[in-house]
Formats: structure tokens, C-alpha cells, sequence
């Protein structure tokens, strides 16, 4: 769907509807705002330091653990 074929679609509805509308893309661009990654070759060292170490550690979460105290070589006191 196209900008103009959306536009005539608002234009259809009852302007309580098309405030939704609003409300709703709002609520998008709000939510989304933060996940645009820079455009390449104008990320910071932290920017691209931050998604290296998203991406190394991605799906580790479910990883079981394996190692427990006693495969420690040293303790801390």
C-alpha cells in the first residue's frame, strides 16, 4: 500500500477513527524511535561497541549453564 491509497483510506473514515489512526502511528514512531541504527560509517565507538556485544552475546540467554564453583581455579576472598 502506497502513501496515496492510504490517505484516500483516511479520508473514508469518520475523523474519531482517524485520530486512532494517529494515536497509533505515534505510539509506533514512538516505540521505534530508538531502534534505528545510524546510518553506516556514522556510528560512534560506543554505537558500534554496544551492537557488537548485542550481537555476540544474541541467544546465550537460553544456553544452559555448565560450570559450576568447582571448576573454579581460584576463588575470590
Amino acid at each position: 500500500m502506497g502513501y496515496a491509497e492510504l490517505i484516500e483510506k483516511m479520508e473514508t473514515l469518520p475523523d474519531e477513527k482517524r485520530n486512532e489512526v494517529f494515536d497509533f502511528v505515534d505510539y509506533l514512531a514512538t516505540r521505534f524511535a530508538g531502534h534505528q541504527a545510524p546510518a553506516i560509517g556514522r556510528w560512534t565507538d560506543r554505537e558500534f561497541a554496544d551492537m557488537a556485544m548485542q550481537q555476540a552475546l544474541r541467544g546465550m540467554d537460553d544456553d544452559p549453564v555448565i560450570y559450576n564453583d568447582a571448576d573454579l581455579r581460584e576463588r575470590w576472598q
